[in-house]
């Protein structure tokens, strides 16, 4: 009898030691009892590359655009120097001259159209009977004067003589004014002028390039 308590007993020991063996082996329960999935790690290949994240950047204009240069400006009589050529001849009781304006500044100027040209008693006095009148046969062209350079125009002077009314005024030269312009030059050229109206002496053409 006490033998087979004893072998009653070591059955039931080693009964319960595989059990416990068995469930230290076994996965642990998770504390919810249900198993939980593992967190998935975030891999490099999963992120976004620099380029794909990079604020792309507006890029900068090739070149600047370089500013026109700017046209050059009227002549004026502060930059002009006058002269008269009286080689042209005469008929009929005119006399044919060049009134020439040159460039005496420092930069290029435009000369374009028609001189004011009237007789005058002195540098500083007032014009004498009527101013002259323009020649349109000459076509006006825009004239680009180099320092130095000049342009002419053709000035015709009729003989005071001729007119049987003219009030006879002597005048010491021509007064001038460039085109566009309200200042004057004086060329000395002494002439009979007519101080009554209407008596018209002189004529102009457009200025042209020498």
């Amino acid at each position: 009898m006490w033998t087979q308590r004893i072998k009653t007993g070591l059955v039931t020991t080693t009964a319960a030691a595989s059990l416990l063996l068995l469930a230290a082996c076994g996965p642990s329960p998770s504390p919810s009892g249900t198993s939980s999935a593992p967190p998935t790690s975030s891999s490099p290949s999963a992120s976004a590359s620099p380029s794909e994240t990079a604020t792309t950047q507006p890029s900068p204009s090739a070149t600047a655009t370089s500013a026109a240069p700017a046209a050059p400006a009227l002549c004026k009589a502060a930059s002009l120097t006058a002269a008269t050529d009286a080689t042209g001849g005469g008929a009929a009781g005119s006399i044919y001259e060049k009134l020439i304006l040159t460039n005496s500044g420092t930069t290029p100027c435009v000369l374009e159209g028609f001189a004011g040209v009237s007789l005058t008693a002195d540098s500083s006095g007032e014009p004498i009977g009527e101013p002259a009148t323009r020649e349109t046969t000459t076509p006006v062209t825009k004239i680009e004067l180099a320092p130095g350079k000049s342009a002419w125009a053709e000035i015709r002077y009729t003989q005071a003589g001729n007119y049987g009314d003219c009030t006879k005024v002597p005048a010491a030269g021509f007064r001038i004014y460039p085109p566009n312009d309200t200042a004057s030059l004086f060329v000395a050229e002494p002439h009979d002028a007519c101080s009554n109206a209407g008596i018209k002496l002189l004529t102009i053409t457009a200025f042209q390039a020498v």
